[in-house]
């Protein structure tokens, strides 16, 4: 089997690659993110995954490598980053409370050997409970999120700030379309389920 690996550090994403049980290297990638709003969600989260792939090439230039990236837009398709702090943290939930705004995640496969790239992205989106603002700071006072995209994860404690969800991939939601990649990775010459 080729070299295969994920362009990230991640924990998320590397447990997720782990259900699809093949071997891996995970790799933080030599990629600086650049949120530009004016470029349209579908089309950035694909940019910057196939930045962080590209990344790794010269260093694995016989590798399958794995690039995945996520942005969380608000209802007038701005982006949502991470909060860094309690405080932007807490602004943000507040304002999303209440309200739908969707993740898009992009996704590529690149075949570092041939520069044959494979890129898609996926949108999963989430519909908040309206919460108060006590509900709101005994989350984040529990959960700590201040590094991750909306200052939630729906994987812990988050799922209770949730109304409803919808998607064609709950993996796309946490970081990895794993439905997306398992294709990908078909065309590439590897069967996930083959022995």
């Amino acid at each position: 089997m080729r070299k295969i690996v994920l362009a990230s550090s991640s924990p998320y994403r590397q447990q997720l690659l782990r259900q699809l049980d093949f071997p891996f290297i995970a790799v933080a990638p030599n990629f600086v993110e650049k949120i530009d709003p004016s470029v349209a969600p579908e089309l950035l989260v694909r940019h910057l995954a196939l930045g962080k792939a590209q990344s790794l090439a010269e260093c694995y230039p016989d590798a399958l490598i794995i690039g995945s990236d996520q942005i969380f837009v608000d209802q007038r398709r701005r982006p949502v980053g991470k909060a860094g702090n309690l405080q932007a943290a807490f602004q943000q939930l507040k304002q999303m409370a209440g309200r739908t705004h969707c993740f898009y995640t992009g996704l590529v496969l690149f075949d570092s050997r041939t520069g044959t790239v494979q890129t898609d992205y996926a949108t999963f989106f989430v519909s908040f409970r309206k919460l108060s603002d006590d509900q709101i700071h005994n989350y984040l006072q529990r959960e700590k999120t201040f590094d991750c995209a909306g200052s939630f994860k729906v994987e812990g404690l988050g799922i209770a700030l949730m109304e409803k969800m919808e998607g064609e991939d709950y993996n796309a939601l946490i970081g990895l379309p794993l439905i997306k990649l398992v294709s990908m990775l078909e065309v590439a010459g590897i069967n996930v389920l083959g022995s």
